[in-house]
C-alpha cells in the first residue's frame, strides 16, 4: 500500500477513518433531530427543513409499506432532480427496500431491462416520465406506480423549467397513486430494522457486453463515502451546496445529497442545468460547495454574463467524470482564486476512490487513494504490479468497494482479483501513478486509438487541444483509416466568438506544433453540442460509431 501521498494529506485529517455502523436513513434521523428548522432544500424558491423532510420521507415510506413493499425489495426510482428525489430515496430505505435509481433519459424498451433484471413492482416516478413507463405496468413484474409533480415543493420563480412547473395529475388507473396519496394519510411506517451490512442501493453501469450492471451497495459502503466526503471537503452544516450533478447517479447521489444529509448541510437543488440560475444561486443563497463535473464548469465559465453576478461564496469547487483541462484550471483561478479539487471512482465504488489534496491539488490528477483506499496498477495482461510511472490497469481495494454485480456471478469473477491476501477490483481504466503518490488517468482500456502501431490516449490529445484559446470541447476518437488502421480525429466546439473565424485547418497546422506526429488530429469537425449523458459526460463511443457507420458505408 503506497503512503508518499500522506505528506500532502489535509492537516487535521486522521489518515484512516472509523466509519458509523448506522445506515444511510440513521444520518438523516440524526441530522432531524440536531437541525429540525434548519432548511434541508431549498427548491425554486421553496424551503424544507429538516424537520419537514424528516416527516415526508416517513409518511411515504410508510405509504409503500401500505403497497406491500416488502424488506429488501427493489424498488424503482426514475425521477429527476428534485425535492421528491430526497425524500423518495430515504423512504425507500426507510420502508426496508433497496433504492434502484435509473437515468431519466432512457426510453421504455431500455427502461424494461431494469424492471425485468430485478423484478421491480414498485415505481415512483416523475410525472413528466410517465409515458415511459405506462406501457410496462402489467406487462412486466411492475404494477404500483406513484407519480410525483414536482411543483408539489417549488415555489414560484420565474425561470423555473416548464417540468417543475407543471401541476399534478391523476392517473386514472388501479394501483396508481400521486404524491399527495403518498403523503397525505394516516399511516405510520412499522418498525426499522436495516443494518450496516444489508443493501440500500443498486446504481447500474454499463458492463463490457453492453449489458447494464447493478451494483450491489450495502449501507456500509455508502457510509464509508458519505463520511469520508464530508472530512476531505470539510462539510459543517452551515455551508451551502448547490446540487446540479443528476441525484441517479453516483457522484450527485453521494457528494450532492447523502453527504450534506449526513452533515445537516442544506441543499439548493436544480432540476436542469442552467448557468445563469446556478451563478444567480451561488450568489443568492451564498453557496461554499459545488460539486460537478468538467463538462458543466466549462460551459459555467464560458457564459458571457457570470461577470453579472458574485460567487465569491464558493470554497469547494470538486469534481470527477473526465479530468479537467489545465486552461480551464488556470482560468477557475485567475477568476476565484480557486483549485479545481479533482476526483476518481465508479459506480461498483459509489463516486470516489481518489481525491486529490484541497492543498495541493494537481491539474488534471485523478488524486490520491482516499481514505483506507489500497489503489495499485497492474500489466493487464500479466497481472504483475507496475511501479511509478509506469501505465497499467488501475485496481482498489477499500470500503467503498460494491459487493457485486446483481444476478452476474461470471462478470463478478473476472472483475476482482486477489493481490498480496486482499481483494481488488479491476476499474478498466488504464492511468499511472507519480512518485508523490498521485494518480492520473490516461483513458480506458477500450479507448485506446491504435495509428501505425503506435497507442494514442484521446483523453491526452483532448488535453492538449484544450489549450488552443479558441476551443471551448473536445473530444477525440479513433476512426478507421486504410493505410495507418486507425486515425485521431477531434471533434471540436469553438468558442462563440471564434466560430467562423478559426478554421480546421488551422487548428491541425497547431496541432502538430503541440504534440507528436502519431497523436495529432489528422481530422477536425466543429460542432455545436456534444451528445452527453444525463451527467454531463460527453458520449465519445457514439461519435466514434457514427464514424465508424460513415466508414463501412452505413447510413
Amino acid at each position: 500500500m503506497q503512503t508518499n501521498h500522506f505528506q500532502f494529506w489535509p492537516k487535521r485529517v486522521p489518515y484512516s477513518l472509523t466509519i458509523p455502523e448506522t445506515t444511510i436513513y440513521d444520518n438523516l434521523s440524526v441530522s432531524a433531530k440536531r437541525y429540525p428548522n434548519k432548511e434541508a432544500i431549498l427548491y425554486y424558491g421553496a424551503k424544507m427543513t429538516y424537520k419537514e423532510l424528516l416527516h415526508e420521507v416517513n409518511q411515504t415510506a410508510a405509504f409503500l409499506e401500505q403497497l406491500r413493499v416488502e424488506e429488501g425489495e427493489n424498488v424503482l426510482l426514475f425521477m429527476q432532480n428534485s425535492a421528491q428525489f430526497v425524500i423518495s430515496y430515504y423512504a425507500i430505505l426507510r420502508a426496508n427496500a433497496v433504492v434502484v435509481p435509473i437515468n431519466p433519459m432512457l426510453t421504455a424498451e431500455e427502461l424494461s431491462f431494469y424492471i425485468k433484471d430485478c423484478e421491480i413492482k414498485t415505481a415512483i416516478v416523475g410525472q413528466e416520465l410517465y409515458e415511459k413507463v405506462e406501457p410496462l405496468v402489467n406487462t412486466t413484474t411492475l404494477t404500483n406506480v406513484i407519480t410525483a409533480a414536482y411543483s408539489h415543493y417549488a415555489g414560484n420563480e420565474s425561470d423555473m423549467p416548464a417540468e417543475v412547473a407543471l401541476e399534478a395529475k391523476r392517473v386514472n388507473k388501479p394501483n396508481h397513486y400521486t404524491w399527495k396519496d403518498a403523503i397525505h394519510h394516516s399511516h405510520v411506517p412499522g418498525e426499522y430494522v436495516r443494518t450496516t451490512n444489508d443493501v440500500a442501493v443498486m446504481p447500474y453501469t454499463s458492463g463490457t457486453t453492453g449489458l447494464p450492471k447493478g451494483c450491489i451497495h450495502p449501507n456500509r459502503t455508502l457510509q464509508a463515502n458519505a463520511v469520508g466526503a464530508s472530512q476531505w471537503m470539510n462539510i459543517t452544516a452551515d455551508g451551502m451546496h448547490l446540487v446540479t450533478l443528476p441525484l441517479f447517479h453516483v457522484t450527485g447521489m453521494l457528494h450532492s445529497m447523502h453527504a450534506p444529509i449526513y452533515s445537516g448541510a442544506p441543499m439548493v437543488i436544480m432540476t436542469r442545468w442552467d448557468r445563469n440560475l446556478a451563478a444567480k444561486y451561488i450568489e443568492q443563497y451564498e453557496v461554499a460547495n459545488w460539486v460537478n463535473i468538467s463538462t458543466m464548469l466549462i460551459d459555467f465559465l464560458s457564459n458571457p454574463n457570470l461577470s453579472n453576478y458574485s460567487i465569491s461564496s464558493l470554497k469547494i469547487l470538486a469534481g470527477g467524470g473526465a479530468p479537467l483541462p489545465a486552461a480551464v484550471g488556470e482560468k477557475l483561478y485567475n477568476l476565484t482564486g480557486l483549485r479545481f479539487i479533482e476526483g476518481y471512482g465508479l459506480s461498483e465504488t459509489i463516486s470516489h476512490t481518489h481525491f486529490n489534496p484541497p492543498d495541493f491539488p494537481k491539474l488534471q490528477c485523478l488524486g490520491v487513494p482516499s481514505f483506507d483506499v489500497d489503489a495499485r496498477v497492474i500489466d493487464p495482461n500479466t497481472m504483475k504490479e507496475l511501479g511509478p510511472g509506469e501505465p497499467g490497469e488501475i485496481i482498489v481495494n477499500g470500503p467503498q468497494v460494491f459487493d457485486g454485480y446483481y444476478n452476474r456471478d461470471d462478470e463478478n469473477r473476472s472483475s476482482f482479483i486477489e493481490l498480496d491476501g486482499k481483494s481488488f477490483f479491476r476499474t478498466g481504466d488504464i492511468g499511472r501513478y507519480d512518485e508523490e503518490g498521485y494518480f492520473f488517468m490516461i483513458d480506458r482500456v477500450k479507448r485506446m486509438v491504435n495509428a501505425s502501431g503506435f497507442k494514442v490516449w484521446p483523453t491526452e490529445v483532448e488535453s492538449i487541444l484544450y489549450k488552443h484559446p479558441a476551443v471551448q470541447q473536445a473530444c477525440v476518437v479513433g476512426v478507421p483509416d486504410p493505410r495507418r488502421g486507425e486515425t485521431v480525429k477531434a471533434f471540436v466546439i469553438l468558442n462563440e466568438n471564434d466560430k467562423g473565424k478559426v478554421t480546421e485547418e488551422e487548428i491541425i497546422e497547431w496541432s502538430k506544433e503541440q504534440m507528436a506526429a502519431y497523436k495529432y488530429p489528422r481530422m477536425i469537425e466543429f460542432m455545436d453540442a456534444f451528445p452527453t449523458t444525463s451527467s454531463g459526460k460527453i458520449l465519445w463511443r457514439k461519435l466514434q460509431d457514427n464514424e465508424r457507420q460513415k466508414a463501412e458505408g452505413v447510413k
